[in-house]
């Protein structure tokens, strides 16, 4: 995967970046977003909530009720739906909600967050966290969201056509399929389990997993380094380079604090593609020059 910079020195975290009109919107943890129109100079949006729904306090009652994780944004059957996690550091204690809007500008008569509740929880009784989601459709066009992070890796479930977790005929959740982990086929799980920020590109028949190992938010000491494996179906197997399955500890290593001199602990990346088929890498990274804030990183690939 041939790497060329392209940085966006604008504050950022868990970023995603889709485009509308002209105009590419970056979205990200504490709901903040930013405005382009090239991918290089950025301006502040606003805030998709001013206060998260009263309804993510039954799911999380330690939530401070103003900011929310790591956003996914798809465009869907005439709408934006943005996924978004609300948690606490640290705690299982999880839940991703779902918003829509028909337009991503501010501007427009039509702009409106209208939140739709909750997609999926997590609690003491699961072994997966609910936040960093990300979604992605298969071959036949049907969702599925990926989440996790530290307890049982990463996993996968079955949206229906409302952008909702999928439920059989009993009216339960579809089960979930197992993704990632840092776990070594045969070994115990390892506690921490530290995978987290996966994101599921298709491209030429084949699905791209990107996933972040590691320790994010410690600044210029963060170890956060982004992976990668390769599968024919979206459900996996996902293999590195190596042939490695990323259910068992597998990633080829992508970016890592090695990879720069002033950018420490890169990870929770998307990946954008624009209408001109140029694919971008993005992602957040801590600055050495600038006390270890947490800046927006944007970086032009081929796969």
């Amino acid at each position: 995967m041939a790497l060329l910079n392209l940085t966006a020195d604008v504050p950022a975290h868990d970023p995603v970046i889709v485009k509308e009109g002209g105009v590419y919107y970056c979205f990200s943890t504490h709901g903040y977003f930013y405005t382009s129109s090239d991918l290089l100079s950025w301006k502040y949006g606003g805030k998709v909530f001013e206060k998260l729904p009263d309804w993510v306090f039954e799911f999380v009652p330690e939530s401070d009720g103003k900011d929310f994780w790591a956003p996914e944004i798809v465009y869907r059957n005439g709408e934006w739906r943005l996924y978004y996690a609300v948690s606490t550091f640290g705690k299982n204690t999880s839940v991703i909600g779902l918003a829509c809007n028909k337009t991503l500008d501010p501007a427009s008569r039509d702009y409106e967050w209208r939140d739709q509740g909750k997609v999926v929880s997590s609690g003491e009784g699961n072994n997966f966290n609910a936040i960093d989601p990300a979604v992605c459709a298969d071959e036949n066009g049907s969702d599925w969201l990926l989440l996790g992070s530290f307890w049982g890796g990463l996993l996968m479930f079955a949206l229906d056509d409302n952008g909702f977790v999928r439920s059989g005929a009993d009216g339960k959740a579809v089960e979930p399929i197992f993704i990632a982990s840092r776990q070594k086929e045969g070994e115990s799980q390892p506690d921490p389990n530290p995978v987290e920020g996966g994101f599921i590109f298709p491209h030429n028949g084949k699905y791209y997993l990107f996933a972040s190992h590691d320790f994010c938010c410690r600044g210029v000491a963060s170890s956060y380094h982004i992976v990668l494996g390769v599968a024919e179906k979206i459900t996996g197997p996902y293999l590195d380079e190596d042939g490695i399955d990323m259910r068992w500890g597998g990633g080829t290593t992508v970016r890592d604090s090695f990879s720069f001199e002033r950018w420490a602990g890169p990870g929770h990346n998307s990946v954008f593609k624009d209408d001109d088929g140029k694919i971008y890498l993005v992602y957040h990274a801590y600055d050495r020059k600038d006390d270890g804030r947490s800046k927006l990183m944007i970086e032009e690939i081929t796969l």
